[in-house]
């Protein structure tokens, strides 16, 4: 199956072309990280800022696309499937390598989540819209969904077996409550049943949800970079072996699951390969730090997985954009 290109045109697809269309993304997470280094913006700050964008601003863009586009066009369960996999095997290679390195499962949990979970919501959502087109919306909710459903619970049933020997129902407890409060899910969620039962979204309310989720494209960017100020570099092979994992290793997976194993249409193939090039998505810090299970190798990667996404991210948009 050969990937053709989303309404970008073929003759502008070239690798500089796609640096030059991505450049003001990572030029706002600079300035972020510029206003986060400099203590123009606190960590507090950013902290509220980055509440804003995933309570409202991202969950309005989110309702909305998923509202007003008809469920069939977004559900494809073959991408589903294929996505799943792909990740599933980047997942287990970093974790045999973490527990041949002789770490307990826990922090090789972390490690896994590091390489096999990208920064779709806040990064992948607003770029890959503009780059590929809105169509490009629904295979990157069903990516979103993936790892929000599937792999934010795995991370806790590894670090909570991991430590007590045994999983408890408060574990899964935990991982339902965390499901039903996480307002990316919700506003999917609730999207798509509005969608499938096919009411039109009433014009005053699309505005307030246009409006609204206009500032998560800004917001979310700024806040990424005003994050990266707080990261440490510390554990850099350690860094640079996650990220490695993050950047190539995961979006060959997914290609090679959705080109030969699991074929897919062209376009959901390349938006998904795209989407699995993405940067460490900081959420996994956050479960480090939560845990106590080795935040700042999480940070490490984080960084650094951004810094290189510059030139990787760019380059995988324009391979299966032309392939």
């Amino acid at each position: 199956m050969g990937l053709v290109a989303s309404p970008i045109r073929a003759n502008t697809l070239a690798m500089a072309d796609i640096f030059l269309r991505t450049l003001p993304f990572f030029a706002i997470i600079g300035l972020g990280y510029w206003a986060g280094r400099s203590r123009f913006f606190s960590e507090e700050a950013t902290a509220y800022l980055t509440k804003f964008v995933f309570y409202f601003a991202l969950s309005a863009m989110l309702f909305r696309f998923a509202a007003t586009l008809p469920f069939a066009q977004i559900f494809d369960g073959r991408l589903v499937l294929g996505y799943l996999l792909g990740t599933l095997t980047v997942y287990v290679l970093a974790s045999l390598v973490a527990r041949m390195r002789g770490l307990d499962i826990p922090t090789a949990a972390v490690e896994a989540q590091c390489a096999a979970i990208g920064n779709v919501g806040f990064l992948g959502l607003p770029m890959l819209a503009l780059l590929f087109s809105e169509a490009a919306i629904g295979p990157v909710m069903l990516v979103l969904t993936v790892d929000l459903v599937v792999f934010s619970s795995l991370i806790v049933i590894l670090i909570n077996g991991g430590r007590d020997g045994r999983l408890t129902p408060a574990t899964f407890r935990l991982i339902g409550m965390g499901l039903l409060k996480n307002p990316m899910i919700v506003s999917i969620s609730a999207g798509l049943l509005w969608s499938a039962i096919q009411i039109p979204v009433p014009v005053p309310l699309n505005d307030f949800l246009t409006i609204l989720g206009g500032a998560a494209t800004p917001g979310a960017l700024f806040a990424i970079g005003a994050s990266l100020a707080s990261k440490s570099a510390e554990r850099v092979q350690v860094a640079a072996w996650l990220s490695f994992c993050k950047l190539v290793i995961h979006p060959v997976c997914v290609a090679v699951v959705l080109i030969w194993l699991i074929p897919v249409a062209a376009f959901p193939a390349s938006v998904a390969i795209a989407a699995a090039a993405l940067p460490v998505a900081g959420n996994v810090y956050m479960l480090a730090a939560h845990y106590g299970v080795a935040p700042h190798r999480a940070s490490a990667a984080i960084l650094l997985s951004t810094v290189a996404s510059t030139l990787t991210v760019p380059l995988v948009i324009a391979l299966v954009a032309t392939s």
